[in-house]
């Protein structure tokens, strides 16, 4: 799994370091005095060959030499010793190894590639090569060569960079932020940043992931452990190189847009990963997330002793989307009682400049009590008249009180003291309550929490059902492509993008192709006897975008024009492009719509992600105007529309003065429409429409160019191996007769199936809920179930089971693998009156036949001893059936594959 033998290297009992060197000034000896200073309580070894003693502490020349077996091997030896040592810790039963040394280069013959072959041989987990090393206060472990040790705390940090590591260690420790965990992890040779945001999301001190990322390998694998995590806590990441300049020589304006740094972002938005632009927001990320949950809403009530900078946390806030809040009737009137006449009187809740301890503590617990608002926002500015450091004790003492009086759960507070000195922060700090050095900082923390909350409510939204209507031709599709590559070629041709449209449902302008001038104006007599306009348009796979050689000519309204334009197009564009492939001219319906709306909708190939959707403004100045956003794909209703209100140009698209809205969804299903296409085929590299033109009638696509090629993309798992996020696999979708000839129709589970399984489970007695969940289940939440139907169909699959006759769900299986591929872990639950008939023995054929096609090599499953109906129908399908060693009412059941 990708959190095997985790917990043995991030919370060992015991350590080996092999290779501190006796220098005083080295990584090695750095290393052995931070693992000495942090005073961790297992036992610790030191392996040296050619010292029998370093720093006082005694060492042994090789491993096997020490009496212990340690769990984890600290490696600062020489790259070329590296291999040797993994392999000599694996014969001994180490869980794994933290490989802080570099040098061990790349490819085949490597020591790269020998460290991860002696590792392989005894199931060893490695960390690095080439980082800082670990940092796990909560089992004092220091295994590396950082300045300090942080404390205690529930953030974890998972940096690409040792350097970016060791700062916010630096940082913590001035503002008393901890840590559940810092891992470095350098060149990510076994485990890398999916596998720890699988751990820290499962581990319970861990409250937020911090994350420094400078790049991905394996998209598919960093997307399905970042979607899981994003769901239970705050992840929040920065990317270094923003403004590295990405796709420069695409062909299409799709292309051209779809930047690294901008398909990045597209990525963290779909994982529902919080992005910052700097490491001073993410040390602001972590001052709020480390010490408070996140507000019911975004109204913050402000309190300051200084109103310009209250107007000031005022306007950020506005500009960062949250709301200022409103003050009550009743909090108005407390206020009044307890403030002096020249109080504000509004939010921000300005107490005037001498304001002392006991009018910040009256004022604050008016705003504490009043319902209008979802956080408060404590501002001081310091005076002569009034102690800060008295004002921020009393702050402190009175947030502590209401907490205790609202311990389930209590609305956050937050502070910031300008100016203030380090006995200020320490107060703060100390009492949880996040603080920064400016309104600006502070507004920002309170915007990540807002974020993070609607985050996890987009992670939970339940589609909008997709029309039953769209059923696109793939097949018919697929041919038109194959055909283009088998014919050698880049570029789909003008007549077949329409045919390619077609297949999807997309309209597009009537287009021809002519060979030659008098083939052109016959063309063009099939639109004029429709009482249309013409457009001529250059023909060459060498040119892609045509107004660049003069190869558009409109308004053509008569044969002769048509013949006179053909032959200038022609002749111009031989003049300025000799080198070009001429297949002749396009010949189009002119479209004149004045009301409509030019936009750009397509798709693009990142080397990273695979497929991306790209929406924004169209015309010929696409990259000029840059107004667009990405996606990744597959799309739903909702995340199309999504997509669309991230651009400028989504407002155009409403109603206004005498210019009607664009017919409602009619983009949003486009988009939908072209990131199925690119899951069906994806021989698909690139394909631009632009301009799309969208008025109250609907859409039609005037201009289109589609690039083709062989796909040469595998991402891990099976589905569509140009996306990171796996589409709806509809091939495994079944119609099954049991037992009595009952049919049932079985599908896997979507996200609109939410009351669906409400439903279902109404049919399940508490019985069988507790042998499925282990546990009396009394409710199950919208957010419970929301968790279950959002599945990434990668590591997680489930299959639906519903009655053919009345449409009604019987029954439920499901899978989630590690991110490896290498097993998973099953669950079943049938209707509890329709049990007996078929049904669980054919949904668990199916789900280990699912199994068998994604590679796994076993599934598990963990059964109560009273599940005797469970447990002997594993036995029948070939499971071997083990009582669990730690929990005596368990069996652990696994069938190999």
């Amino acid at each position: 799994m990708s959190t095997y033998r985790l917990k043995n290297l991030l919370s060992p009992r015991s350590v080996a370091l092999v290779g501190a060197s006796a220098r005083p000034v080295s990584v090695g000896r750095a290393v052995l005095e931070n693992i000495h200073k942090a005073d961790f309580k297992g036992q610790v070894g030191l392996v040296n060959l050619r010292h029998r003693e370093i720093g006082g502490v005694a060492a042994v020349a090789s491993l096997d030499k020490l009496g212990f077996v340690p769990e984890l091997v600290v490696i600062t030896a020489p790259a070329r010793e590296v291999p040797g040592i993994i392999d000599q810790a694996g014969r001994l039963g180490s869980a794994g190894a933290l490989i802080v040394s570099a040098g061990l280069g790349h490819g085949p013959g490597s020591l790269h590639e020998a460290a991860i072959a002696a590792a392989g041989k005894y199931g060893m987990r490695l960390i690095g090569p080439n980082c800082l090393g670990i940092m796990m206060p909560g089992v004092s472990l220091n295994a590396s060569f950082a300045a300090h040790m942080p404390g205690a705390g529930n953030l974890a940090l998972i940096s690409q960079s040792g350097a970016i590591a060791a700062g916010m260690v630096d940082w913590a420790a001035q503002r008393g932020v901890g840590f559940s965990g810092i891992v470095s992890i350098g060149d990510q040779i076994d485990v890398d940043i999916a596998d720890l945001l699988d751990y820290f999301a499962l581990d319970h001190k861990t409250r937020a992931i911090l994350l420094y990322i400078e790049s991905i390998k394996d998209a598919r694998k960093f997307m399905s452990a970042a979607r899981a995590a994003a769901r239970v806590k705050p992840v929040v990441v920065v990317k270094s190189g923003r403004m590295a300049q990405g796709a420069k020589a695409a062909a299409t304006h799709t292309g051209a847009l779809a930047g690294a740094d901008a398909v990045y972002d597209a990525a963290f938005r779909r994982a529902g990963v919080l992005r910052v632009s700097d490491l001073r927001e993410l040390f602001d990320c972590a001052e709020t997330l480390g010490r408070v949950e996140s507000p019911t809403g975004k109204r913050l009530a402000i309190l300051t002793n200084g109103g310009g900078i209250g107007v000031l946390a005022v306007d950020r806030l506005v500009e960062l989307g949250g709301i200022p809040a409103s003050i009550s009737a009743d909090a108005r009137k407390k206020l009044d009682d307890v403030l002096p006449s020249t109080w504000s009187g509004a939010n921000p809740v300005d107490i005037v400049g001498d304001a002392d301890a006991s009018r910040y503590a009256a004022a604050l617990e008016a705003l504490l009590a009043d319902t209008g608002n979802d956080a408060v926002l404590v501002l001081n500015v310091q005076t002569a008249i009034a102690s800060a450091a008295d004002i921020a004790a009393t702050v402190t003492d009175l947030v502590a009180k209401y907490r205790e009086r609202h311990r389930g759960w209590a609305k956050p507070v937050l502070a910031a003291w300008v100016g203030a000195d380090q006995a200020i922060i320490q107060t703060l700090s100390g009492a949880g309550i996040p603080n920064y050095p400016t309104e600006d900082d502070a507004v920002r923390g309170f915007m990540h929490l807002v974020r993070h909350r609607e985050v996890v409510e987009e992670l939970s939204q339940v589609p909008p059902t997709m029309p039953d209507t769209f059923v696109p031709d793939a097949r018919a599709a697929r041919q038109i492509v194959a055909a283009a590559i088998a014919d050698g070629r880049k570029w789909l041709e003008p007549v077949e993008i329409k045919h390619l449209l077609e297949a999807y449902d997309i309209a597009m302008v009537p287009t021809y192709a002519a060979a030659d001038v008098e083939q052109a104006a016959a063309c063009a007599n099939e639109i004029f006897a429709q009482g249309g306009t013409v457009v001529l348009k250059i023909m060459s796979r060498d040119i892609v975008h045509k107004s660049d050689v003069g190869g558009v000519v409109l308004n053509l309204t008569t044969p002769d024009a048509v013949r006179a334009a053909a032959a200038d197009i022609l002749a111009r564009t031989r003049k300025l492009r000799p080198e070009a492939r001429i297949g002749g001219v396009i010949v189009q319906a002119m479209v004149v719509k004045a009301k409509a709306r030019e936009l750009i909708l397509g798709v693009a190939d990142d080397p990273t992600f695979g497929t991306v959707v790209v929406f924004g403004r169209g015309g010929t100045a696409v990259e000029i105007i840059n107004d667009k956003a990405l996606a990744l794909p597959p799309l739903d209703l909702q995340l199309a529309r999504d997509l669309i209100d991230r651009t400028r140009v989504s407002r155009l698209l409403r109603a206004y003065r005498d210019v009607p809205a664009v017919k409602q969804d009619a983009v949003a299903m486009v988009l939908v429409k072209l990131a199925q296409m690119a899951a069906d085929i994806p021989e698909i590299r690139e394909f631009d429409i632009n301009p799309l033109l969208a008025d109250e009638t609907g859409v039609t696509a005037v201009d289109a160019r589609v690039a083709v090629g062989p796909s040469q993309r595998k991402l891990a798992g099976s589905g569509p191996a140009n996306f990171a996020v796996r589409a709806y696999p509809s091939q495994w979708e079944r119609r099954l007769e049991l037992k009595d000839g009952w049919r049932i129709f079985v599908r896997p589970l979507r996200p609109e199936d939410e009351p669906t399984i409400h439903e279902f489970l109404r049919h399940v007695t508490p019985h069988d809920l507790r042998l499925r969940f282990f546990a009396p289940m009394k409710e199950f939440t919208h957010e419970f179930i929301a968790r279950l139907t959002q599945l990434d169909y990668a590591r997680a699959m489930a299959f639906i089971a519903l009655d053919e006759t009345t449409g009604e769900m019987v029954g439920v299986v499901r899978l989630h693998s590690d991110s490896i591929y290498e097993s998973g872990e099953y669950a079943i639950l049938l209707r509890s009156d329709l049990k007996g008939r078929g049904l669980g023995w054919a949904l668990m054929q199916l789900i280990i036949n699912y199994a068998r096609s994604e590679g796994l090599k076993a599934i598990s499953g963990d059964v109560l001893q009273e599940n005797t109906a469970m447990l002997e129908m594993c036995r029948q399908l070939g499971f071997e059936v083990k009582p669990d060693p730690t929990e005596p009412d368990i069996c652990d059941v696994r069938l190999k594959l």
